[in-house]
Parts: structure tokens; C-alpha cells; sequence
């Protein structure tokens, strides 16, 4: 059981992991040991999250999301298997709870009249400069 917050908890059978080998140096740790972490979350199957949290966790994962409505988490960053599965979990609640906070709505607003007169009066000035700019008469 992964738990996001106090209402919120993401149950095993959801989540699956696979080790693989790391890339970058490490020495001769690195062909040896599977010490990677990709984590993968049945995120559009699953009964825990409302609709509206999935459409918005699809939005943040971005490319970690398949087609199949997965998504794929992986850590690398440690020599040592069970901190990269740390990391890879942290990374998960990270971005679910990232989804929960529903956006606030925007509320229309008009511009002041005080604005609007300035705007206009810039606009002005900045014409008579550009009419200033003409051909210049012998007279």
C-alpha cells in the first residue's frame, strides 16, 4: 500500500516493479548488478483516483504515460537498488499529489478605466512621435 495523503492510497497490485541494469559509470558494479528501478502505476485502471485527477495526472506525466494508460517512472541516480525504488515511489506520490490540486478558476476581469485611458494616451504619444518621423517640407 502506497499511501498519497490521508484519504488517498494507491493499493500493490497497481503498482509493479522491475530492476534493470543502470547505465553511466559505476565500474564493474554496473554490468553486474540490476539496480535501476522502472516503476509502472495503472493509473487510468485505477479505482482510487477520481476522473478528474487521472485527466489532469495524464497532463503532468506527459511522456511517461502509455498508451495503455500507465505510467512509467524510473530511477537511476543510486548504486543501490532499494534507494532508487525509494526514489521512484517519492517521484510517484510527488506527481499524483501534483494532480489532486485542482486548478483555480479564472474569473474574467475587466480592465479599469484609469488603465484604459493611459493605454490610450500612450498610444497618442507614440503616434504623434511616428507622424513626426514624415518627409520634412522645404517651406
Amino acid at each position: 500500500m502506497l499511501w498519497i495523503n490521508d484519504a488517498i492510497a494507491i493499493a500493490d497490485w497497481e503498482l509493479s516493479e522491475s530492476f534493470i541494469r543502470a547505465s553511466g559509470p559505476g565500474g564493474q558494479n554496473v554490468n553486474k548488478v540490476s539496480t535501476a528501478v522502472e516503476l509502472r502505476f495503472e493509473a487510468e485502471r485505477s479505482p482510487h483516483l477520481p476522473a478528474p485527477v487521472k485527466a489532469r495526472l495524464k497532463r503532468l506525466a506527459g511522456r511517461r504515460w502509455t498508451e495503455d494508460g500507465v505510467i512509467v517512472i524510473r530511477s537511476e541516480e543510486s548504486r543501490s537498488q532499494a534507494q532508487n525504488r525509494e526514489l521512484a515511489r517519492e517521484r510517484l506520490v510527488e506527481l499524483i499529489r501534483l494532480a489532486l490540486v485542482a486548478p483555480k478558476k479564472r474569473v474574467p476581469t475587466r480592465p479599469t478605466l484609469g488603465s484604459q485611458r493611459r493605454r490610450l494616451q500612450s498610444k497618442a504619444e507614440r503616434s504623434a512621435v511616428k507622424a513626426l518621423r514624415g518627409k520634412v517640407d522645404d517651406d
